[in-house]
């Protein structure tokens, strides 16, 4: 095959946050079938940073920095009709490198990772095109628009409308549209008005459980404190993300603290927004901020929880726990797209008490817990390897294994 260019709306590396280990891996895969010509945004000087990693894997790269405000994207989309999403990252650097790449490479296919990044796709390009979606933002803004605040609601629902309208174009103009489970791809299919001439299909995350492993990772020195210890894992200026550790907070712990009265709350992850920070020091709550490595915070978990009221795709983090041979206890949603057994290789429960007496059902029984750990890594160990999961992605690219520059 020829070349790849490889639009993706955050730069892959470093590979620590859900899209951006989705991505990253994309980005690997990618590389070893062909030159890669790569254009991306980096959001701040640790994405900086990483740039020469990126660079030593990409036979071009268009790196730009993003400095577009939400304000000044929102006016830009009313005023021009369009979804935020598309003119928050909307770059006429970027538009001009995939002109030039398109007019002196022989690029025969285009690979894009995330709806946002869609709009740079030409329509004259005839190579495959395949688009991840990942999941389906359409639906979850509509998910916002019915649980966030009345002011930003007419937002949340303009926006899902007409993202709609724009996946849908997208599903008809590339090749295939890849998912990151069998739910989300058929809810994908679903709400399109015409399928015909459309390919949608899972292409689900994997875990690098090498990686993960819980073998010789020393627990963070917090961990070793009474607790026992419970920790949630995350990007913390992620709306979903916000609501799951403010519900855990205030209406699981209480309950768990009454039978539990060391029981500490361990929200790991940067960029806390001020709902979050303000959770520090009540109910047992621990907010870190930004951590160099999730895995000894892990480690030193006697519980991982997410409790996501709103999820979409396969939550990278639960894979992340089970590989570390933690308990985990999710809610339904988060739970969705990891054909995992409940009960064994991980627990579920959704509401506030449902959600604290499974969590004090495993903080109280160790032995079921060190069983569901164990059980939860020999699942993903087996079944959920990133070279497993992306092993349809050559084919869909017009490569196969033997177009593999990097094989044997």
């Amino acid at each position: 095959m020829g070349e790849i260019l490889f639009l993706a709306h955050r730069m892959p590396f470093p590979p620590d946050r859900g899209d951006k280990i989705r991505s990253c891996h994309m980005l690997r895969r990618i590389s070893a079938l062909a030159p890669v010509h790569v254009a991306c945004f980096a959001d701040d000087e640790a994405d900086w940073s990483h740039e020469p990693e990126l660079a030593a894997i990409s036979a071009s790269l268009c790196l730009v920095a993003r400095t577009k405000s939400v304000p000044v994207a929102a006016a830009q989309a009313l005023a021009t009709g369009k979804p935020v999403s598309l003119t928050a990252f909307s770059s006429p650097a970027i538009r001009r490198f995939v002109r030039e790449t398109l007019a002196t490479r022989p690029i025969s296919a285009i690979f894009v990772f995330s709806g946002q990044m869609a709009q740079y796709i030409p329509e004259d390009f005839t190579g495959p095109v395949v688009m991840d979606f990942v999941d389906v933002d359409s639906a979850k803004f509509e998910a916002y628009a019915r649980a966030g605040n009345p002011a930003v609601r007419v937002m949340y629902r303009r926006e899902a409308n007409l993202l709609r309208r724009f996946e849908e174009k997208i599903a008809h103009r590339a090749t295939a549209s890849v998912l990151v489970t069998d739910e989300e791809a058929t809810l994908f299919r679903d709400r399109l008005q015409h399928r015909r001439g459309t390919r949608v299909m899972a292409l689900p995350n994997g875990i690098d459980w090498r990686f993960y492993d819980p073998s010789g990772i020393v627990p963070a020195p917090d961990m070793l404190r009474a607790g026992p210890q419970i920790v949630f894992t995350g990007q913390m200026d992620y709306p979903p993300n916000v609501a799951a550790v403010e519900f855990f907070a205030r209406q699981v712990m209480p309950r768990v603290r009454e039978r539990f009265a060391q029981a500490e709350f361990n929200v790991v992850g940067r960029a806390p927004v001020a709902e979050v920070q303000a959770l520090h020091g009540r109910n047992g709550c621990r907010v870190t901020g930004t951590v160099p490595d999730v895995r000894p915070w892990l480690a030193g978990a006697d519980l991982v929880v997410a409790p996501l009221l709103i999820a979409r795709g396969v939550q990278n983090k639960v894979l992340e726990a089970m590989a570390m041979a933690r308990p985990v206890l999710a809610t339904r949603a988060a739970a969705t797209g990891i054909p995992a057994r409940v009960g064994q290789d991980l627990a579920v429960a959704d509401g506030p008490e449902d959600f604290a007496t499974h969590t004090m059902t495993l903080l109280a029984d160790t032995a079921l817990a060190r069983s569901m750990g164990a059980a939860g890594r020999r699942f993903v160990v087996d079944r959920c390897g990133w070279d497993r999961a992306l092993d349809p992605l050559p084919a869909l690219l017009g490569a196969d294994r033997r177009g593999d520059r990097h094989a044997a």
